[in-house]
């Protein structure tokens, strides 16, 4: 396979580059990435002179670049998106103009050259918030998004979904639930806490933080996006969930035992506006068609990530220093 990943210096982009070079290790991977905040080449580093693996710095919404890389590939990955709730809610152009845009761009590309397979990664956001008790997200769970930022993502899934109607081009969509592991941007909730908990600062939890995520390790995130490719039913969605409730309160004290920390360090913060209480994926479909479910067990996964970025600071510091010479600017 010819692969065109976008947004392959972003957290999931990234490491799913990392999983299909050692999985598929003939296949040849284009990354194309804007290299915006949350993306970082040092991410890659250890595979930049793979013959197999090339780097192009640009934007999805270019489209003559676009167009120029699309003629090369046979299957687009679609990761490429602004994902930053708060981010959004200070700001949504740049939402609207990458994850709507962007994709639209990427569809039309695909369209052209003659029906490119086409992956599109969203999110269980657009689904909107459970209450406590409530079914888990589905594939039938209608859309209802909260946030510039899930907004965006609903549009460009139905944007996905009616080029196949419409155009017959080969799609599919997956949905999948908070994700955690290496090569995460620390603003994140997870390498926020275990980067802020490193340099002994204190964690800031929303409200008194009783909502509740479903986490899944990136590794069994991008596994399922591989089956997905050689699996799926063209057309479908499948959701990917971690099988993993936990509450944020519950991950930062987690967190803070697995750094002999005590829980003084927590600082309660005001609540972020429309904040969805729960958000917890079935993810029965994918197992029944695809024989995929989540392998990594949260406890030992959430270790493993704070091994990773306790033994990887030349990773993060540097861009926990760019943020703050750019606030000091």
């Amino acid at each position: 396979m010819k692969l065109l990943v976008t947004g392959g210096a972003g957290f999931i982009g990234s490491n799913f580059i990392h999983y299909w070079l050692k999985n598929h290790p003939e296949d040849d991977i284009v990354n194309i990435d804007a290299l915006t905040y949350a993306g970082n080449l040092s991410s890659l580093d250890d595979i930049a002179d793979n013959p197999h693996y090339r780097f192009v710095k640009g934007d999805i919404t270019d489209i003559n670049l676009v167009e120029s890389l699309v003629a090369e590939v046979d299957t687009i990955v679609h990761f490429a998106a602004e994902s930053h709730v708060d981010r959004s809610i200070l700001n949504s152009a740049d939402f609207v103009r990458t994850n709507i845009e962007g994709t639209r761009v990427l569809l039309d590309a695909a369209k052209r050259h003659g029906g490119i397979r086409f992956h599109h990664i969203s999110t269980d956001e657009v689904f909107g918030a459970l209450d406590m008790n409530g079914e888990k997200f589905s594939e039938n769970t209608p859309y209802d998004p909260r946030s510039p930022y899930s907004a965006s993502k609903a549009a460009s899934d139905h944007l996905v979904r009616s080029y196949f109607h419409t155009h017959n081009l080969p799609i599919t969509i997956s949905n999948c639930s908070n994700n955690y592991g290496p090569y995460q941007y620390p603003e994140k909730l997870i390498p926020l806490f275990i980067t802020n908990l490193i340099d002994n600062k204190a964690v800031p939890v929303y409200g008194q933080g009783i909502n509740v995520r479903d986490w899944i390790h990136v590794d069994d995130h991008n596994r399922g996006i591989d089956l997905i490719l050689s699996k799926g039913r063209l057309g479908e969605t499948y959701c990917l969930g971690g099988d993993s409730e936990q509450s944020n309160l519950q991950i930062t004290k987690n967190i803070l035992s697995l750094m002999d920390k005590s829980e003084k360090m927590i600082e309660y913060v005001g609540d972020r506006p429309g904040h969805d209480l729960r958000y917890a994926i079935d993810f029965s479909k994918a197992k029944k068609e695809l024989g995929w479910e989540p392998q990594i067990n949260f406890a030992d996964g959430l270790a493993q990530t704070v091994a990773w970025y306790r033994n990887n600071e030349s990773w993060w510091r540097p861009i926990i220093h760019s943020k703050i010479q750019n606030l000091n600017n």
